[in-house]
């Protein structure tokens, strides 16, 4: 049976843009031999919502190749307390995988992204609006090597807490 046109368009497996911190450094490295514009974010990601993807689209657009770190399970109840996440990394990388403006999803152990970001070596590092004026993580790094640091404005009233308020029925 010939696969029709809507099959066609159905992306490839999502768990092979997946890859492990360790293999970051070869296949970025490919990736900037052939020239291409390596832009990186990172977030937990805890609930995938709107924001999350307006703001990563947003990032996408600043490079060829969209790199998304993601917090690993501990690294998260560290950073958001008792009860987070609510979805496990594995689930996390996934669901940000299958969106086709990202390129590839590594997920980190580490309480920020430093080690990642020097192992991928981006072009453009990338985060949320709340982080203007703040230290961004890898900023140094990244500005060092001749890259970018750029502030996107976050899609209002999006977040993953509003969210988890609403359904737990307190008031945002």
């Amino acid at each position: 049976m010939r696969a029709g046109p809507e099959r066609s368009r159905i992306q490839a497996d999502p768990a092979k843009k997946i890859i492990a911190a360790g293999k970051t450094a070869s296949v970025f490295s490919r990736l900037r031999r052939e020239g291409k514009r390596i832009v990186f974010t990172n977030g937990c990601f805890d609930i995938l919502h709107a924001g999350h993807a307006q703001y990563l689209r947003q990032a996408a657009a600043l490079g060829d190749v969209l790199v998304v770190g993601v917090n690993g399970d501990a690294s998260v109840r560290r950073l958001k307390g008792k009860g987070r996440p609510v979805q496990g990394e594995a689930d996390r990388a996934y669901l940000l995988a299958s969106l086709s403006f990202v390129s590839y999803v590594v997920i980190f152990r580490e309480d920020t992204p430093s080690v990642l970001i020097e192992r991928v070596a981006p072009d453009v590092l990338v985060k949320g609006g709340d982080w203007k004026g703040k230290a961004i993580v890898g900023a140094d790094f990244v500005k060092a090597r001749g890259g970018s640091v750029r502030t996107l404005r976050f899609l209002a009233g999006r977040s993953t807490t509003a969210i988890l308020r609403r359904a737990s029925g307190v008031a945002t």
